[in-house]
């Protein structure tokens, strides 16, 4: 794979992953591509096909993951989810850093393949807050919630595995998780826009 080399950001929902990455994109508006996941899950209001997401149907899915079409994916919630070796090229032909927002099990499976990505973890400063988060979202059932908090126990106790991440940032304070995700990328940022120049 050509292009600059990728970013995986994990983490459990809830832990700011999302807010970090619109400060990225909106910091670095041309440096930073997302590739855009498939998952067989119904669009939520506003959700837009190939932007936030490629909706397909499982059997659609399943034919590119046989096919070795898949970087990675996972079934969360009774739905697939996946990132396609095409979605990331897409991102690094354009000459941008691809941020890939993949769960734990994703990233055992990325470690297996060529991509070489810089490894990052995004936690909450505790579990509870996590909770806080996810039901000030009001997007949750009890029941999701409830999933969500148990994929998070998970997800933490297997972060905890050396050499897994490159950078591991708790999430306390925004404005510091901010600064230290952008400091591990500063290189690659200053090599994306060198090259752009040449």
């Amino acid at each position: 794979m050509q292009g600059p080399r990728p970013v995986v950001l994990s983490g459990p929902s809830g832990a700011g992953k999302s807010t970090l990455l619109k400060k990225l994109l909106k910091d670095y508006e041309n440096v930073f591509g997302f590739s855009v996941s498939h998952t067989t899950r119904q669009p939520r209001p506003g959700e837009v096909n190939g932007k936030d997401y490629h909706f397909v149907t499982r059997e659609e899915m399943q034919k590119e993951i046989d096919a070795g079409e898949f970087i990675e994916h996972a079934e969360f919630s009774g739905n697939m989810y996946g990132t396609s070796k095409g979605a990331v090229q897409a991102v690094q032909a354009q000459n941008q850093i691809c941020v890939l927002d993949i769960d734990i099990q994703g990233v055992k499976n990325i470690k297996k393949t060529e991509l070489n990505p810089i490894y990052i973890s995004v936690q909450p400063p505790s579990i509870e807050i996590l909770e806080k988060r996810l039901r000030d979202r009001k997007t949750e059932t009890e029941e999701s919630l409830q999933k969500r908090l148990t994929a998070a126990r998970v997800d933490l106790e297997l972060s905890k595995e050396p050499g897994l991440f490159d950078l591991v940032i708790v999430n306390d304070d925004l404005e510091k998780a901010y600064s230290e995700l952008k400091e591990v990328l500063l290189e690659e940022i200053k090599k994306t826009e060198e090259s752009r120049k040449s």
